[in-house]
């Protein structure tokens, strides 16, 4: 039994030791061996997610399988968005999800449909929150913000104004242009990724099968990066992509 004159909890000071605090009663051998434990979990928790953040800055390509519910295949009824994502060997490496949110979230899941505001996170394997995604409600000029799970902002993915043609800037967190998103009238599957109108990498919808496209709108997608960049970078090219998938690929109508 370990004993103090200090509480290692509330801060109460004897002059003789305890093993249970006189001031707030906690078992003072226990409270430490707690402590122990969830030092060791975070540190455990902090080692899988560098490990997993290296896995992302080498990854050149990564598979975006969308994930369907059989409630919504047989309803129709749009859920919140799913998505493994797996490196080129099938590994899955991160999962993405919408949050469900309150009733209005739901309300605007129905009504609103693909242009429905929402709030996505990208999770390592092991559930670890690492990039978290925001898009606000707009008609046409569609926005995504890319947070690091710290809050800080990493960038931004905003629609340009185009006839007959899809293209988006690749913003830095202080709202300059660095690449351009570019949908090709003629290859409506492609967008290619541009920077001083060179190709620098591409985001691909892959066609999934005939009966998953009949029967669902789930989507599968495959990215090649640019090169030399980090993976806050290469997360938001990920929100590019599903911001993308709303726009151009989920059913329009329910």
């Amino acid at each position: 039994m370990i004993a103090a004159k200090k509480c290692p909890k509330c801060g109460f000071a004897a002059d003789t030791d305890f093993s249970d605090c006189p001031k707030c009663g906690v078992i003072v051998s226990k409270y430490l061996q707690r402590k122990k434990e969830l030092k060791e979990f975070e540190k455990s928790e902090a080692k899988e997610i560098r490990n997993t953040l290296e896995r992302l800055n080498n990854a050149q390509s990564l598979v975006i399988k969308q994930k369907k519910e059989w409630g919504e295949i047989l309803t129709g009824f749009e859920t919140r968005n799913k998505y493994n994502i797996m490196d080129g060997w099938g590994n899955q490496v991160f999962e993405a999800e919408e949050e469900s949110g309150s009733l209005a979230t739901i309300l605007a899941r129905f009504f609103l449909t693909y242009l429905r505001p929402f709030t996505m996170s990208i999770f390592s394997a092991d559930g670890n929150e690492l990039f978290t995604l925001k898009r606000p409600f707009r008609f046409y000029f569609h926005e995504l913000d890319i947070y690091e799970s710290g809050g800080v902002l990493l960038g931004k993915i905003k629609r340009r104004f185009a006839l007959l043609r899809r293209i988006y800037a690749v913003m830095d967190r202080n709202d300059r242009e660095i690449f351009q998103i570019f949908g090709p009238i003629l290859r409506p599957w492609t967008f290619l990724i541009k920077k001083n109108d060179q190709e620098q990498g591409k985001i691909v919808k892959k066609w999934s099968g005939l009966g998953k496209e009949i029967f669902t709108d789930a989507d599968n997608f495959g990215i090649n990066f640019p090169k030399a960049l980090d993976a806050n970078q290469k997360a938001v090219f990920l929100g590019a992509l599903f911001l993308i998938d709303f726009v151009h690929f989920e059913k329009k109508q329910n």
